[in-house]
């Protein structure tokens, strides 16, 4: 079974994109209703904006009243050339391919967002690029949940897994997830195994059960995932 306690925190950057667009969609904000949209302290938001303000986004208001965006500002637009839109297509159909349902929908999304925000020329280009990834081919069939090793990854938190490796032999391992890579047709976990006090890479297709534990880990010296591709480059 699957145990999992996600906290899904916006990353800042993504929260700092969004305020200029509430600050674009209203007259006026206050500090207390942000708050309450990302789910963050006041001042949390207080600092947000200073640094907004700080970074040249005309924002003017103070704390207890509000913030207005002065007319006329606007973010750059993106901007592709038809290489890098070939590079964005292809990379979102092959997540789409060889990914699991949430990755998918996701790249699906990326695709859509760009598509509104890019000239049409370059919209009909990005439509009819000739860059295919086979929707079917092998790959070894995945019990456990992606999403939430992504989250565990993402969180820092320890597994627990029961596991088999090629001779079929049982172990429960508590470890440190670093990352996911894919090499098809396997998608393997890299971690810090606290068994053998050492870095392993796991199959998925032969993790029968995983739990997501509460505990975070620490990033320390010769553990994290830099000093994994470090060794694995010597």
């Amino acid at each position: 079974m699957l145990f999992l306690r996600s906290e899904e925190h916006m990353r800042r950057a993504d929260r700092l994109f969004e305020i200029i667009q509430i600050l674009r969609r209203r007259k006026l904000a206050r500090a207390r209703d942000l708050a309450e949209h990302f789910e963050v302290s006041e001042r949390t938001i207080y600092r947000d904006i200073q640094d907004l303000i700080v970074s040249g986004v005309p924002i003017e208001g103070e704390a207890g009243v509000g913030y207005v965006l002065r007319g006329g500002f606007d973010l750059p637009p993106l901007m592709f050339n038809e290489r890098e839109l070939e590079a964005l297509v292809l990379g979102a159909r092959m997540v789409q391919s060889w990914s699991d349902a949430e990755l998918a929908e996701a790249a699906a999304d990326v695709i859509a967002k760009v598509e509104t925000v890019i000239p049409a020329a370059l919209r009909e280009h990005m439509a009819k690029t000739a860059l295919i990834a086979p929707a079917r081919h092998y790959a070894e069939p995945v019990k456990v949940d992606m999403q939430a090793l992504r989250a565990a990854v993402r969180e820092r938190r320890k597994l627990r897994l029961s596991y088999r490796d090629e001779q079929d032999r049982a172990s429960e391992r508590e470890v440190r997830p670093l990352a996911l890579a894919f090499y098809g047709p396997v998608w393997l976990l890299v971690a810090w195994c606290e068994l053998r006090v050492d870095f392993r890479c796991f199959r998925l297709d032969r993790i029968a059960e995983v739990s997501v534990l509460a505990e975070r880990y620490r990033l320390e010296p010769g553990r994290t995932l830099q000093d994994f591709l470090k060794r694995d480059g010597e």
